[in-house]
């Protein structure tokens, strides 16, 4: 591993993949480049889970040609799978087993010998900064130890692909961050990750490159910054008080774009201050300025009124 067809952790070229007669992915076609972290974006129904489910052999493409760790998937995906490690989006984890007892299992999962699971447990422990608790039952940890046990987990067969499934779903800031942090030296140990996130700071601060994807296809694909520059380009500037619609009308001839978000105005413009200088005169209001980012590249690509809390 990886096999002579391709140099790419994952590439799929032309898949399309329908249920019923209702297409889930849509010529869809992507590469993933060795030891990058590669997002997967997109609202309910884009196709996300579809996608991951095709790169782990777990659903058959109808067209189209998908290769993972060098191996034709789904024809040898059961070589493929031996090394990739998968981070569910829900733990799965046995509750009533202890940690160190969680790891064991899975490892025998993939065939490994006791010598090797002993061998390997200290560090997975260590990584998951979970020493301390190795005898401890599942139901004894707190939501960010599950999540980080879960992605030790995942590694019990030193993996080269990671697939994560929203892997800081339901954690509070510092346990999240704690979890970026450890995919973070993943990536600087040389693993692939495929990642599925709604937190779109999780895709900024991870992903090497992004695939926003939506009604099965790819709508935009490239570096977080580079698709923060080619989609919005501008400064953004948030109006809170007044009438969105009749500011919207004072504001477009300074502004690139206007879009109206609840009660709030959002104006895309290469100089703020001509904005400024149009509200002036206007009393009530809350401006704020700010740089764009992947938040805005995702609604504008996707549909604002779709909101982000759509999987």
């Amino acid at each position: 591993m990886p096999g002579p067809m391709s140099t790419a952790t994952i590439m799929f070229s032309g898949v399309r993949k329908s249920y019923g007669g209702k297409l889930a992915v849509d010529g869809l076609s992507f590469r993933v480049e060795p030891g990058e972290c590669f997002g997967l974006l997109g609202p309910n129904g884009a196709g996300k889970s579809t996608t991951t489910r095709m790169v782990l052999g777990m659903a058959l493409p109808d067209a189209g040609t998908i290769t993972v760790l060098g191996q034709p998937v789904p024809a040898r995906a059961r070589l493929a799978r031996r090394h990739i490690g998968v981070v569910p989006q829900f733990d799965n984890l046995e509750p009533g087993f202890s940690v160190r007892e969680n790891l064991e299992l899975f490892g025998r999962y993939f065939g490994m010998s006791a010598r090797e699971i002993e061998a390997v447990i200290p560090s997975l422990l260590e990584f998951a900064h979970l020493e301390g608790k190795a005898h401890a039952r599942v139901t004894e940890l707190s939501g960010g130890m599950k999540r980080r046990l879960t992605i030790a987990r995942a590694l019990i067969n030193d993996p080269q692909l990671l697939v994560m499934d929203e892997p800081a779903t339901g954690l509070d800031p510092h346990s999240r961050h704690l979890v970026w942090d450890r995919l973070r030296s993943l990536l600087a140990r040389g693993k692939t990750i495929l990642l599925t996130t709604h937190f779109m700071e999780e895709a900024e601060r991870l992903c090497d490159r992004l695939c926003v994807i939506d009604e099965g296809h790819s709508i935009a694909e490239g570096a977080p910054d580079a698709l923060i520059e080619a989609q919005i380009g501008s400064h953004v500037i948030e109006i809170h008080g007044g009438n969105p619609h009749e500011l919207r009308a004072l504001l477009m001839p300074c502004a690139q774009r206007t879009e109206v978000s609840g009660e709030a105005l959002l104006c895309y413009s290469a100089d703020p201050q001509q904005v400024y200088a149009r509200l002036r005169e206007r009393t009530g209001l809350r401006i704020v300025k700010r740089p764009a980012n992947l938040e805005d590249v995702f609604l504008r690509l996707t549909g604002r009124e779709r909101g982000l809390n759509d999987a």
